[in-house]
């Protein structure tokens, strides 16, 4: 395919996808009609790039729809003066969007295979991109204004939660009987309460099970 073609697809995906779905702010729309999502996917998966569905990244892992970033980005109002932390990078895509809404990014990704071809398709854009344990986030850069956790999770670890300003935001799908709920909730005194405000398809991302009950 021809950069032509992928050109018309992002346009496609912006019209059909994004502004239908509620994803009205400017500058996301902007930034998702800017960045070429196609770098971000396998080669294989190239020419759905910018389908509507999660898209298979091997290993267990996925990229989210188009749809479920834009709507997460639209819903947590960013100013673009944030200093943001991505959880669970996978190839970068979501990272190299924030990057054209935040003052700056770390994307953090602990698959070495993931992370390697975040490397390359994110240089240039100015992402920090750090390896390490998802649940665990990166203290290291903290504090945050912005956290994506870009993919669907049981809970928030309390480790990401301390690395949030107070008054900082955390958007997220939070996967809820099976079903993934989209939220943006904020980090007050050091504890994080969201609503959730639609379900979405998301890719589940490994390690953040919510503790079982002891039973006897």
């Amino acid at each position: 395919m021809t950069d032509q073609s992928f050109e018309a697809m992002r346009r496609a995906m912006v019209a059909s996808q994004l502004r239908t779905t509620g994803v009205n702010d400017p500058r996301v729309i902007a930034a998702m009609g800017a960045v070429p999502r196609e770098r971000f996917v396998p080669d294989e998966r190239r020419a759905s790039a910018y389908a509507d569905l999660v898209v298979p990244l091997g290993g267990g892992r996925a990229l989210n729809p188009p749809m479920t970033l834009g709507r997460l980005l639209t819903e947590a109002r960013l100013k673009g003066d944030e200093r943001a932390l991505v959880v669970g990078a996978a190839t970068g895509y979501g990272a190299a969007v924030l990057a054209r809404l935040a003052v700056s990014v770390v994307a953090l990704e602990e698959d070495a295979r993931l992370a390697a071809a975040a490397g390359e398709a994110l240089a240039g854009t100015g992402v920090e991109l750090v390896k390490g344990p998802l649940a665990k986030g990166h203290a290291a850069g903290a504090p945050y204004d912005f956290v994506l956790i870009d993919g669907a999770v049981e809970h928030v670890p309390e480790r990401i939660i301390q690395q949030v300003v107070d008054g900082g935001k955390i958007a997220l799908a939070l996967l809820d009987q099976g079903v993934s709920r989209l939220c943006v909730g904020r980090v007050i005194s050091g504890a994080f309460g969201a609503t959730a405000y639609s379900d979405a398809a998301a890719a589940v991302l490994p390690g953040f099970e919510k503790p079982r009950a002891f039973n006897f």
